[in-house]
């Protein structure tokens, strides 16, 4: 508790010390009591206005403001609470991680780091405030995955199953955009608070039913995450990627259809399908190419490797055989022994530096040397084909749906008891 004593024996310096001639002027004052931290309103107030900036691009009418301010409230305090794990794991996101993430996310926005800095403060928001939220979300999703994803496990025979019920159901190709209310209940809840959990979800539903806006419902009852951000919008979900209890009723609703009460361990929900589609075919363009890889180390400089390779190529266009000379002098052991061949190459197998030149060739091209992470290359292509990728990218997605949903459950799971087992006391003023 010394924090917060520091903090109130700081607001009474501040008012003691104000001049008398002074506009009376209101403090910043607490909101909520997180163990040993405090959430004030000023962070409070930044986040709503946030949340509002971003409600006012889809929607016409805003939600609420106490409602939203109580849910962000809340996110705030789940939030707090994992800070405080994490630092106690001893968890940091060092400057230079940081700063990569920085300069990923300018390069998705298609900005270098300066214009995308320019760009954030345009906005109106502080750049090294962005900085430090950005830190946080990382460091959080640091202790999940510590804490939730390194404990998620899928066989191959859960990914059969999976597979095989989606062709039963009819659902091996569909995906849904859905909308979401949760109306939580506590671990070890007792029947009264179960009834009375209950009670609320009806309500809720019964006014959905009768026309009640549903994401400003979201906003104003959800008990599920992030819900002010995406007002209960799930976005677009493999039925894999949804939790059980959804895909027993997903396929048999129409679009606009609201189903409720759907009762699981998290409490009672309620959804609706906005929309259904189809996915289509996976065809991915496939590669067959061969290489000569020359390694760096403390006797071999970048520049000797290269100039070994521009010799091998030399003696390539003079009509030497690619695979013999990949033979003799590749460093690379596995495909050397093949002359070099890599055999049928999807996209995302190999290196990004290595994929990009070997996707800019033609077909019996070879290449310039070039440098990878693994040392220095020079790389042939010898045909590329069209394939039917469906199967095993099914796989792949099966496997990512399962591992996603079982992420989603145990993660609210965890939060929910971090939640139960703090002290939290709240301060918010009743508007």
């Amino acid at each position: 508790m010394k924090k917060i004593n520091r903090i109130i024996t700081i607001c009474c310096l501040l008012i003691a010390t104000a001049p008398a001639v002074a506009e009376i002027q209101v403090l910043d004052y607490i909101v909520a009591i997180v163990n040993d931290d405090v959430i004030v309103n000023s962070t409070l107030q930044e986040k709503v206005q946030l949340v509002l900036d971003k409600w006012r691009q889809k929607h016409r009418r805003l939600p609420p403001r106490a409602q939203l301010e109580k849910q962000v409230l809340e996110e705030l305090i789940i939030s707090a609470l994992q800070l405080q794990v994490a630092k106690r794991s001893g968890i940091q996101i060092e400057d230079s991680r940081l700063n990569e993430q920085l300069r990923d996310i300018a390069a998705q926005n298609q900005m270098d780091l300066p214009s995308f800095r320019d760009h954030v403060e345009r906005a109106g928001q502080s750049f090294v405030e962005f900085r430090e939220s950005l830190r946080k979300q990382m460091i959080m999703r640091a202790l999940q995955k510590r804490q939730v994803v390194k404990r998620i496990t899928v066989t191959d025979r859960e990914i059969d199953n999976f597979l095989a019920n989606q062709i039963q159901q009819g659902t091996a190709s569909s995906e849904y955009h859905i909308w979401h209310i949760l109306i939580a209940t506590p671990e070890a809840a007792s029947p009264e608070e179960i009834k009375a959990k209950e009670q609320k979800a009806q309500k809720v539903l019964a006014k959905l039913k009768a026309g009640a806006d549903f994401q400003e419902m979201a906003i104003s009852v959800s008990d599920a995450r992030q819900v002010t951000e995406s007002a209960g919008d799930l976005g677009w979900k493999k039925a894999g990627e949804l939790p059980t209890l959804f895909n027993k009723v997903i396929n048999k609703m129409a679009v606009g259809e609201i189903q409720g009460l759907l009762r699981n361990p998290s409490g009672f929900h309620i959804i609706k399908l906005v929309d259904k589609r189809d996915s289509e075919k996976s065809i991915i363009t496939q590669t067959q190419a061969r290489h000569i890889l020359i390694k760096t180390n403390a006797l071999v400089s970048d520049s000797e490797a290269q100039k070994r390779l521009e010799e091998l190529k030399y003696r390539i266009e003079q009509g030497d055989d690619f695979a013999k000379l990949a033979q003799a002098y590749s460093q690379d052991t596995l495909s050397a022994a093949k002359g070099g061949s890599l055999d049928w190459i999807n996209p995302g197998d190999l290196v990004h530096e290595f994929e990009e030149v070997m996707d800019s060739l033609s077909e019996s091209q070879v290449s310039e040397p070039f440098q990878s992470r693994y040392g220095w290359h020079i790389v042939q292509v010898l045909a590329r084909r069209e394939h039917d990728n469906t199967k095993k990218a099914r796989r792949v997605k099966a496997d990512q749906q399962i591992r996603k949903r079982k992420f989603e459950a145990e993660l609210q799971s965890w939060q929910r008891r971090l939640r139960e087992e703090a002290y939290v006391e709240y301060r918010l003023v009743d508007r």
